[in-house]
C-alpha cells in the first residue's frame, strides 16, 4: 500500500499532518485496551495534496479565496461554490482508487456499508476545534460511491462556513489539509455523545452522556431530543428522559431515513443504568489514555459499545494545580486587578518574582493567568467573613460565587486547610500599620501623601541611574536586587496605612450618610477631584496635550495615520511639530509606563509606541474646547465642596447633629487627602517595570543579532530565569518559543472564570434582580448618578473612537483607560467592584458607572441608547436611538447626579 491510504493500525496521534485530527485520534483509539473501534482506513492528506492542491486550476481558485475579507459573505459563497464544483469533478488517480478498493476488500468487500468522514489537519486538536465544519456521509455502499464521497469530503474543506471560519481566525487556506476517514458503518440500537467533563459546569468529576435511539446524527442535527445522564464516580446523579418520536436508520440501498419510534419506546430511557455506568468507565479509560477530557461519539450494537470518535474538549478552562487530594477553591486575581487577559510567560515570572520577594506566593497559574487559592480563608472562622466582605468591595459576583460554594457541605467538608494569606503584613506584622493608621487619622496631614510619593520616586531615579550601562548577568542581578526595594516600599507601614485610611474613610462616609440621612454612596461626590490621584491626573493632563495639538490641524490629520517607528520624526515636517513633540514627550515622561494590561511586563508601553495614545489624544482634541483640563478639575472640586457642605448642613439639623457633622467633616477631609493614594501603588510598580523592560529588551536585541532568537519579542515566551540562562549560555531550544507562543494564543482565547474549583467546576455568582426594571442588566453600583447616552462598546483601547456624550461599555478598565474617561459621560464594565480602578476614576470624574454587568459587551450593541443607573447598579437598553434623533430627540441626556439636575443637550454623533 502507498502513503495515500493507511489502516488505523498504521496511525497514531503523531500523524495528524497525514491523517488529520479525526484520523489520528481514531488510530490512537484503536490501541486503547477494551475500546472497540469499527474497522477502517484513512485516505491521507498526501492524496488531497496530489489530487487537489497540485491541480493548477484549483490552486488559482484557492488563491482568489485567500484575498477575501471575513465579512464578504457573498464573495466567499461564490468563491467556495466554484471551488467545490471544481474539486467534485476532479478525476481520482488509479493508484488512489486501487488502494481504496483493496482496503474495502479487507473490510468485507466493496459493498460493505461505510461512514465517510472528513478529517482536517486543524480538527480535533487540543488547541482548537474545527469539528463539524466539513462533511460526513453515512451508509455509503460500493467502491464508486465511497470514492465519490471522498472527493466530496475534499470539496467540503471549502464550504462557506469552514472558509469563513479560517478567514476570521487567521488560518491560511493552504495550511489546512484534508484526510478522509472511511470506517465500517455501525447500525446501532442507540447512539450518542459522552463528555468526560460536564459541558455546562466544566466539572471534571462529572461525566455527561447524551443518548438516543438509532443513529446519533438524529439529535446532533437537531432532528430529535436526547436523554441526558450525569454520572460521578460510578453513581448516576442526574437523569433527564426526552420524548423521542423519530429515529434515524440506514436505508438498504445506502443513505439514511427517518423512522417513527413506536409509542412504547417514545418516553422510555434509552440506556439502562448498568449500561450508563459501563459507558462512564469506558469514557474514563479513553480520557486517561489521551490525558485530557474528551468529547466521545459512541454507538451501542448487539449489547456492545463501539467508539466512533474521541476529540479533546477545547472550551474548558485549565484546572489550577493541586496535588494534595483535597478540595480547593480558586479566585481570579485578574478580576480583582482589572486585567483578565492572559499573561505572557515573562510577565508571569516577573509577577512571581515580586511576590517571592514579598514573602508570599503569587498564586497558582492556570491558562497563563493567576488564581489565588482561598481554601484556607474559607475554612477559617475569622478569615471567611473578612474575605467575603473584602470581595464585596471588589467583585460582588466573585463573593456570591464563594457563598454558593460554602452551601455545598459535601464539597466544603474536604476543603484544604492551611495558613491564610490575610496574615501577610510583612516582617513587622500588622501592629506598625495599625499605629500609623491611627496617627495619620488623628493628624490628617495633607503633606503625608506627597512625601510618600517623593520617596518612591527618589528610589526610581536611583534605579534609573544605577541600571544604566548594566548588561548580562549584572543586569539580571540588579533587577532581582531592586525587587527588595519594591518589597520595602510595598510593606512600608506608613504607605499601607495611608492607602487603607482613604478606603476606610470612604466606607465610613457611605455607611453613616446612609444611616443618618438616607443618602446612598455619598462619598462618590466627596471624592471628586481628590488630591494626588495619579490615575485621574493621567486623563486630565492629556487634555493639556490636546490643547497643544488642537492648534495645528495638519498635525491632527498626521496623527491619524502616524506610524510607530516614524512618530516623532514625522512631526518635524509640520509647523508646530516641535511644540507638539515636547508636549507628548513630557506626558510620556510622567505616564509613558502605562498601557492596557500593564501589569504584564511584556505589554507595549505608551513610551514604546506613542501611537497607542493617539485615539485618546484625538478624543480630547475633538470633544473639548481649550482649557478643559482646568475647568474639569475646578468643576470637580466645586462639586465635591458643594456636596460636603450640603451633607454637613443637613447633619447639623439632626439630633446630636453638631457631633455627627464634626465626625463626618473629619472623614471627608481624610477622603480628600488620602483616597487618591490608593491608585499610586500600581503606578509606582510600573515606573520600575518601564526601566526593567528597556534594559531587558536591549539584551533581547543582542540575542536576536546573534541569531539565538528570531526577534527580540521572542523573550516574552521565556521566564526571567530562562531568559537569564539564555543570555549566559547562548543556548535555546528553538521549538520552545513556538510551543509557548501557540500555548499562549490558546489561553488568550479562553474566558477566565471568576471562581473555579479543583474539580474544574466554574462557579458563578448571581445578582438579586428583584426591584429592577423589566429587561434591565444587573450590576454593581460603583459611581452615583443616572445618565443616558449612546453606548460605545470598546474591547481594545487602541480602537477607541468616542465623542462627548458617549457611554463607555467594556470588559474591564485599568489605569491606562483613564484618559478615555474624560471624554465619556458614563461607564459600564463587565468586571469590577466599588474599589477597583475604573470605579475609583469614575467617581473622581463624577461619571455614573455600573460594574460587574455580565456579558455587557455582547448584550449591549454599539450605538444603542442606554441608561446607566450608577446609584442602584443596573443598565437599561432604551428604544432605537436613531428614531429619537430623527424626531429631534436627545442623543445624550444627563438625568441626575445625586440631587443635581443638568439640562439635556443634542450632539451630532458619527455613524
Amino acid at each position: 500500500m502507498s502513503a495515500y491510504v493507511l489502516g488505523f493500525h498504521d496511525i497514531d496521534k503523531t500523524r495528524i499532518a497525514l491523517a488529520g485530527g479525526k484520523g489520528a485520534n481514531l488510530g490512537e483509539l484503536s490501541s486503547v485496551p477494551g475500546v472497540r473501534v469499527p474497522d477502517g482506513f484513512c485516505v491521507t492528506t498526501d492524496a488531497y495534496l496530489d489530487v487537489v492542491e497540485r491541480e493548477p486550476s484549483i490552486a488559482a481558485l484557492i488563491e482568489a479565496l485567500s484575498g477575501l475579507r471575513a465579512d464578504d459573505r457573498e464573495g466567499i459563497a461564490a468563491a467556495c461554490a466554484r471551488l467545490r464544483a471544481a474539486i467534485e469533478h476532479l478525476p481520482v488517480p488509479e493508484p488512489i482508487r486501487n488502494d481504496i478498493v483493496a482496503r474495502l476488500g479487507r473490510m468485507g468487500g466493496e459493498d460493505v456499508p461505510c461512514a465517510v468522514r472528513s478529517s482536517a489537519t486543524a480538527e480535533d486538536l487540543p488547541s482548537s476545534s474545527f469539528a463539524g465544519q466539513q462533511d460526513t456521509y453515512l451508509n455509503v455502499r460500493g467502491a464508486d460511491a465511497v470514492i465519490d464521497a471522498v472527493r466530496r469530503c475534499w470539496a467540503s474543506l471549502f464550504t462557506d462556513r469552514a472558509s469563513a471560519y479560517r478567514v476570521r481566525n487567521g488560518f491560511d487556506h493552504r495550511a489546512v489539509r484534508l484526510a478522509v476517514v472511511v470506517q465500517e458503518m455501525v447500525f446501532p440500537e442507540a447512539a450518542g455523545i459522552m463528555f468526560t467533563a460536564d459541558p455546562v459546569s466544566a466539572n471534571r468529576a462529572v461525566v455527561s452522556i447524551d443518548a438516543g435511539f438509532g443513529l446519533g446524527e438524529a439529535f446532533v442535527s437537531g432532528l430529535v431530543n436526547a436523554d441526558n445522564y450525569r454520572v460521578r464516580a460510578g453513581r448516576i446523579i442526574g437523569t433527564k428522559i426526552a420524548e423521542q418520536t423519530k429515529e434515524l436508520r440506514a436505508r438498504p440501498d445506502g443513505g439514511t431515513e427517518e423512522h417513527p419510534v413506536e409509542p412504547a419506546r417514545q418516553n422510555a430511557q434509552t440506556l439502562d443504568d448498568a449500561r450508563i455506568l459501563r459507558l462512564e468507565t469506558l469514557g474514563r479509560a479513553i480520557e486517561a489514555h489521551f490525558g485530557a477530557p474528551q468529547d466521545i461519539e459512541w454507538a451501542l450494537r448487539d449489547g456492545e459499545f463501539h467508539i466512533l470518535q474521541s476529540r479533546p474538549i477545547t472550551t474548558l478552562y485549565p484546572v489550577p494545580p493541586a496535588a494534595d487530594g483535597k478540595n480547593h477553591v480558586y479566585i481570579s486575581y485578574g478580576h480583582r486587578q482589572m486585567m483578565t487577559d492572559a499573561f505572557a510567560p515573562l510577565g508571569l515570572s516577573f509577577f512571581e518574582l515580586l511576590h517571592d520577594k514579598l514573602g508570599r506566593t503569587a498564586g497558582v497559574v492556570a491558562g497563563n493567568r493567576f488564581y489565588k487559592d482561598v481554601s484556607a480563608e474559607l475554612t477559617s472562622f475569622w478569615a471567611r467573613p473578612a474575605t467575603l466582605k473584602s470581595l464585596d468591595q471588589v467583585d460582588v459576583l466573585m463573593a456570591g460565587a464563594l457563598r454558593a460554594v460554602l452551601k455545598r457541605e459535601d464539597f466544603t467538608a474536604s476543603l484544604a486547610r492551611g495558613r491564610t494569606s490575610m496574615l501577610d503584613f510583612g516582617a513587622g506584622g500588622p501592629l506598625p500599620i495599625v499605629r500609623q493608621y491611627l496617627k495619620l487619622a488623628r493628624e490628617d496631614d495633607p503633606g503625608v501623601v506627597p512625601a510618600l510619593i517623593a520617596h518612591t520616586e527618589e528610589t526610581v531615579e536611583r534605579l534609573r541611574r544605577e541600571i544604566a550601562g548594566k548588561s548580562g548577568e549584572e543586569l539580571f542581578a540588579h533587577i532581582e536586587a531592586d525587587h527588595e526595594v519594591l518589597a520595602e516600599l510595598t510593606f512600608d507601614p506608613r504607605s499601607v496605612a495611608a492607602a487603607f485610611l482613604g478606603i476606610q474613610s470612604v466606607n465610613w462616609v457611605n455607611k453613616h450618610m446612609k444611616a443618618w440621612l438616607g443618602v446612598s454612596n455619598a462619598a462618590d461626590a466627596v471624592a471628586q477631584s481628590a488630591d494626588h490621584n495619579v490615575v485621574a491626573a493621567m486623563g486630565l493632563d492629556l487634555l493639556d496635550v490636546a490643547d497643544v495639538v488642537r492648534a495645528h490641524p495638519d498635525i491632527v490629520r498626521y496623527l491619524e495615520t502616524a506610524g510607530r517607528d516614524t512618530f516623532f520624526d514625522g512631526l518635524a515636517a509640520f509647523a508646530g511639530g516641535s511644540a507638539v513633540q515636547a508636549a507628548i514627550e513630557d506626558y510620556l515622561r510622567g505616564y509613558g509606563m502605562h498601557c492596557a494590561g500593564d501589569i504584564d511586563l511584556t505589554r507595549t508601553r505608551w513610551s514604546e509606541d506613542p501611537t497607542l495614545l493617539v485615539p485618546l489624544l484625538l478624543s480630547g482634541v475633538r470633544n473639548f474646547p481649550p482649557g478643559e483640563r482646568r475647568r474639569k478639575a475646578e468643576r470637580g472640586r466645586a462639586e465635591a465642596e458643594r456636596a460636603m457642605n450640603d451633607l454637613l448642613d443637613r447633619l447639623r439639623k439632626l439630633p446630636g447633629g453638631a457631633r455627627k457633622a464634626r465626625k463626618a467633616a473629619r472623614k471627608m477631609s481624610l477622603i480628600r487627602h488620602f483616597i487618591g493614594y490608593r491608585e499610586y501603588s500600581k503606578h509606582s510598580l510600573l515606573l520600575r517595570y518601564e526601566i526593567y523592560k528597556r534594559a531587558l529588551m536591549d539584551e533581547a536585541a543582542k540575542l536576536a543579532a546573534r541569531a539565538v532568537i528570531t526577534a527580540p519579542e521572542d523573550v516574552y515566551y521565556l521566564s526571567i530565569g530562562e531568559f537569564r540562562d539564555v543570555v549566559r549560555t547562548g543556548d535555546l531550544d528553538p521549538e520552545l518559543i513556538e510551543r509557548r507562543r501557540a500555548e499562549h494564543e490558546t489561553f488568550r482565547k479562553l474566558t477566565p472564570p471568576r471562581v473555579i474549583t479543583s474539580e474544574g467546576e466554574v462557579i458563578s455568582g448571581e445578582y438579586d434582580a428583584g426591584g429592577l426594571p423589566d429587561g434591565a442588566l444587573a450590576g454593581i453600583a460603583v459611581s452615583s448618578g443616572v445618565v443616558e447616552g449612546r453606548a460605545r462598546v470598546i474591547l481594545n483601547i487602541a480602537e477607541a473612537d468616542v465623542r462627548e456624550g458617549d457611554i463607555l461599555v467594556t470588559v474591564f478598565t485599568d489605569p491606562s483607560w483613564s484618559p478615555l474617561f474624560v471624554s465619556v459621560k458614563g461607564v459600564v464594565m463587565e468586571v469590577g467592584g466599588v474599589m477597583t480602578h475604573g470605579a475609583v476614576v469614575a467617581r473622581e470624574y463624577g461619571l455614573p458607572a455600573v460594574a460587574g454587568v455580565e456579558g455587557a459587551t455582547s448584550r449591549i450593541k454599539d450605538g444603542q441608547l442606554i441608561r446607566v443607573n450608577g446609584a442602584e447598579g443596573y443598565v437599561e437598553i432604551l428604544p432605537d436611538p436613531s428614531a429619537a434623533v430623527a424626531h429631534g430627540g436627545p442623543e445624550f441626556r444627563r438625568v441626575s447626579i445625586g440631587a443635581r439636575e443638568v439640562p439635556g443637550r443634542n450632539r451630532e454623533h458619527p455613524a
